[in-house]
Parts: C-alpha cells; structure tokens; sequence
C-alpha cells in the first residue's frame, strides 16, 4: 500500500494542501512549527482516526475552520486504486471509501496500515500497560481479520460484567462469565500466536542496530495462567464486586520484552531503549509484509532526535530495503545524513503550512 496522492485540509496551520508522494522515502524538512509534524499527523489521522499528538481533535482543527478533512488515492498491494478520506469537526467523524460513507475505522485502518516513531516513543515500553496492549492489537488486528469480532465479542462481554458488578445484580454474571471466558481465550490465544511470529521478525532487526543477547519477548496473559480463567473469575469475584469492575482477563494483558532474564526497561540506556522501540514498530511492518504481502506506511517525526548519525544511515538504509512508504521529518537537510545511496526518495520543504517539494 502507498499513496500516491494526499490532500489536507485545516490540519493546525496547513490549510489546503496536495502532495504527490514517493512511493518509497519521503523526507520533510523545516524550521519548529512550520507544519512538518502537521503532515505527518494529518497522515496519522486518515490511518487512524484520532491524532498522536493529542486527544482531543478539536485542537487540531485549523483556528479559522470547524472541520478538518483529510483524503488520498491509495495503491493496494493487488494494483487496484482506493480512495480514502476523513472529515471530523471535534464531535463526529465521516469517513469515506470509494466515495461510499459511513464507513468504520476499522475499515480505514486495513485500507492504511500505518506505524509511527516519534520522540515519545519510548513510552512504549516505559509506560503503562495499556500502550503495548494497543501495540500488540493492532498487530493482531493487521494479521488475522477473525481477531476484531473476537475482541469485540470480548469488550461486550466485560461491559456487561462490569455493569452486574457496579449493581450488584449477580442473577445473569455466570452468562457473561462464559462470554468473557470464551472470547478471552480466543482473544489471548491471538496474541500468544501473533507474538510467536513476531519475535524473530524483531530479533533480526535489532540485530542491525544493537549487540544484545538473550532477547525474548513474552505474553502477559493478564490473569494467572496457572490456573483457568474462569477459575480466576470465581475467584476475584468478591473482590471484583467491592470495586465493581473486573480485575482479570486479557483487558489487562501486556507483553514483556526480556534482555538477559532482566526487563529491558529497567537497565538499557535510553538510546538503546530507543532503538528497541523502533524496532518493534518496524518489526510490525516486516512482519505485515511478510505475512500479508502487505506493505504498511511508517512514520518518522522529528528525526535526530531519535537516533544519533550511524544510527540515522542505518535506519535509511533498512528502510529502503524495505520498500515501503515511508515519510521522515527533521528541521534541516543534513539531518539525514547521505542520502547518496538512497535511490527514488522526494524531499519535501514545509513553511507557515504550505508544502513544496523541492
């Protein structure tokens, strides 16, 4: 998948803007808030239906509008073209493919499979657990299309407990104790199938950037697998109506990435941490492409400040290996370091909003 045309409309200072994009490495660059990361986030936003910089989607509407609309023909894997498109205002969202409304996220992140690093990024594996669930999902969620009703079933099944618990009307829990025992199995047995495959994916590229032994990456179920989830149900019952919400099951699931029988969070320097996380993000990308012959687009903001120059080349040098899209912001040209080896790649120039390539 890549685009080959992209239009944005009152994202933050870019008012109205086209772009024609390289189908491989797209490098952007410009002073701090000349729109560069507006790009990117506006990128973002067509994939995934809300901003990376913020929650709330009314910040990122240009001051002078009361939507923003963001649209792009894509390239499919199989050759045939697709038209995507989103419009939200702050309270409701209108998403468009093929010109047909009413459309579902979920179908905007198949038609865009995208991964983003930015300088935050680290967070993924320093912050909470709810950050890497999101990771692993969507990597499910790309992988295998029967993962989305699993979950969905899963989600409905907790909210309903969750709403006996907060009444404390116990006459109907053991039916959604089934419910959630049944798609939380399918939902955790996802995961635990989609990890396997992912970590020699990863291991092989962090190999490119670290020297690290003993790397593995395991599955935090989020309950006790000792012992059957239903058990667990039983168990936490008393627990889970004095706080009335349910304390276990794969809502509270994670992943633990394990250098040298130690959490690599708790020792690796920052630097490396960095370079770990990129390589889970890229490593979603291969795997995609591997799995799905399917080509997701990757993100990149702010450019040295992730990695130092080495690192840099050797990042632009995977990434056109690669051959996917691609999209890099920095603040200069020499940010990117050589780009004599780097073959079909566009540069783009951002200032007060407006894009030219150069």
């Amino acid at each position: 998948m890549s685009l080959l045309k992209l239009d944005i409309y009152s994202v933050r200072n870019i008012d109205k803007e086209s772009i024609i994009p390289s189908p491989t490495i797209n490098l952007i660059v410009g002073e701090n808030a000349s729109g560069k990361s507006a790009l990117l986030e506006a990128i973002f936003i067509l994939g995934r239906a809300k901003s990376y910089r913020c929650s709330a989607i009314k910040s990122v509407i240009n001051f002078t509008k009361d939507r923003l609309v963001v649209s792009a023909q894509t390239l499919q894997e199989n050759g045939s073209q697709l038209q995507i498109g989103i419009q939200l205002d702050g309270k409701n969202s209108e998403i468009h493919i093929n010109q047909q409304a009413k459309q579902k996220r979920s179908d905007l992140a198949y038609a865009l499979p995208l991964q983003l690093i930015h300088p935050k990024s680290y967070e993924l594996l320093d912050a909470g657990s709810q950050i890497r669930r999101e990771f692993l999902d969507w990597g499910v969620f790309n992988n295998d299309s029967n993962f989305l009703p699993a979950w969905r079933k899963f989600k409905k099944a907790l909210s309903q407990r969750n709403a006996l618990l907060k009444t404390k009307r116990l006459e109907q829990i053991n039916v959604w104790d089934k419910e959630l025992v049944y798609y939380g199995t399918i939902v955790d047995s996802f995961r635990q199938q989609y990890l396997e495959k992912f970590k020699p994916v990863f291991i092989e590229i962090i190999g490119r950037f670290l020297i690290l032994d003993g790397i593995d990456l395991k599955l935090v179920s989020g309950w006790d697998t000792a012992k059957e989830f239903n058990q667990i149900l039983i168990e936490d019952r008393d627990k889970d109506l004095r706080y009335g919400f349910t304390h276990s099951g794969p809502h509270r699931g994670d992943f633990q990435l394990w250098v040298n029988n130690r959490l690599a969070k708790d020792f690796v320097s920052r630097g490396q941490l960095k370079l770990l996380v990129m390589s889970l993000k890229l490593a979603q990308v291969q795997l995609l492409a591997n799995e799905q012959s399917q080509t997701g687009c990757i993100l990149i903001d702010d450019f040295a400040a992730e990695l130092d120059v080495i690192n840099r080349a050797k990042l632009l040098n995977y990434l056109s290996e690669m051959a996917c899209q691609v999209f890099i912001t920095a603040t200069e040209k020499n940010d990117f370091g050589d780009l004599s080896q780097i073959k079909n790649y566009k540069m783009f120039h951002v200032e007060h909003g407006t894009i030219k390539s150069v």
